[in-house]
């Protein structure tokens, strides 16, 4: 039982050819599947993904007799723990009081063993995996929870990691959320002024708030913007040769540490970049309000023809340039169109939000 980006970090470490994670990742168990990674540490294609589960599907000669032999890998958290350590060993947690959730999933041994060894005074929820209650009511799925625990005193700060371990949110000591949005920028600020933010750019899908923009324009920091999904700023990172990216829903990746979103890593820069500071303190950028609405359509890939629905996006987000923004986009899985508004104040947000409904209701619905 090792996180996500563990398997990532050991193919490289050990010269495997292939990784597989079992997971069902922020979602309940019965959601499980199969992650790959190949030899570089980074997710295979679409396209070998698919290839890999034709063949299951159609079977492989000679799989009756079973194919290869299974060895256990000794000593594999320690490993993973190694290469933390060595990532952070200048990372002094003494006195910090930290609450972690680990959402009933692979972080439950090795995110409050890091934790300690750097110094910290950790307690940790949700360490009883029994493979049905991974993410059930907690993880940073349901961070509500940690939320209240640590605004009701004792810790400085809050960590809640995802069922495997691959993503992170933050929690103050005023029991504030913190995002990945601003969890990306305070990292982004911190690595470029210890100069250790190759290409001095930074990686952020679509779905990143305005403010974060805004916060890196004025640092002098590149922003690329991608389709939502880490494999995509991952893919955007190696293109352009640079480490830090990641999403608002807490993936952030370093890619000179691992080539995939890491929780525990996250957690650990993100203390990294405070210097000892107060996360409640932090103000790396100002988020913009932000509304989102899914709107339910007959069919959501009709929203690029629909001529009406397309002149009111334009309309709108000329009216906010340079001081919000505008995304209507289809759903991947659901006949939704998502409506997502960010501008300087709430009753802007829900006004401009609600022309654009009743747009995709009027043409889509």
């Amino acid at each position: 039982v090792l996180p996500t980006p563990g398997a990532a970090l050991l193919t490289r470490r050990h010269g495997f050819d292939l990784a597989a994670v079992v997971s069902a990742s922020h979602n309940p168990y019965r959601d499980n599947g199969i992650k790959f990674f190949g030899a570089d540490g980074t997710k295979v294609p679409d396209a070998r993904e698919e290839a890999i589960e034709a063949l299951v599907e159609r079977g492989v000669a000679g799989s009756e007799r079973g194919i290869g032999r299974i060895r256990a890998l000794h000593g594999a958290d320690a490993d993973y723990l190694r290469e933390l350590e060595l990532r952070f060993a200048d990372l002094d947690l003494g006195g910090r009081r930290v609450l972690l959730d680990c959402a009933h999933g692979a972080t439950y041994r090795v995110a409050p063993e890091i934790f300690r060894r750097l110094g910290a005074d950790v307690e940790a929820l949700a360490v009883d995996p029994d493979g049905r209650n991974i993410n059930d009511g907690v993880g940073s799925t349901h961070v509500e929870a940690l939320a209240e625990r640590v605004a009701a005193g004792g810790h400085d700060v809050g960590f809640a990691f995802d069922g495997d371990g691959d993503r992170m949110l933050a929690v103050d000591r005023a029991g504030t959320v913190v995002d990945g949005d601003e969890l990306i920028a305070l990292a982004a600020l911190h690595l470029r002024a210890a100069g250790r933010l190759p290409g001095d750019g930074v990686a952020v899908t679509v779905m990143t708030n305005y403010g974060f923009h805004t916060a890196m324009a004025d640092a002098g920091i590149e922003v690329a913007v991608t389709p939502v999904g880490d494999r995509h700023v991952l893919a955007e990172l190696l293109r352009r040769g640079w480490s830090l990216g990641g999403e608002q829903s807490g993936h952030i990746i370093e890619a000179g540490f691992v080539p995939s979103g890491d929780g525990i890593a996250a957690a650990l820069l993100t203390l990294e970049a405070l210097a000892g500071g107060d996360l409640a303190d932090r103000a790396a950028m100002r988020k913009l309000p932000q509304t989102l609405i899914n709107v339910a359509v007959a069919d959501r890939e009709a929203l690029d023809g629909a001529a009406a629905v397309q002149q009111a996006i334009a309309r709108e987000a000329e009216a906010l340039e340079g001081r919000g923004r505008v995304l209507v986009r289809p759903s991947g899985t659901e006949q939704l169109v998502r409506v997502m508004v960010e501008a300087p104040d709430d009753g802007e947000c829900a006004a401009v939000a609600g022309r654009l409904v009743a747009a995709v209701e009027r043409e889509l619905g």
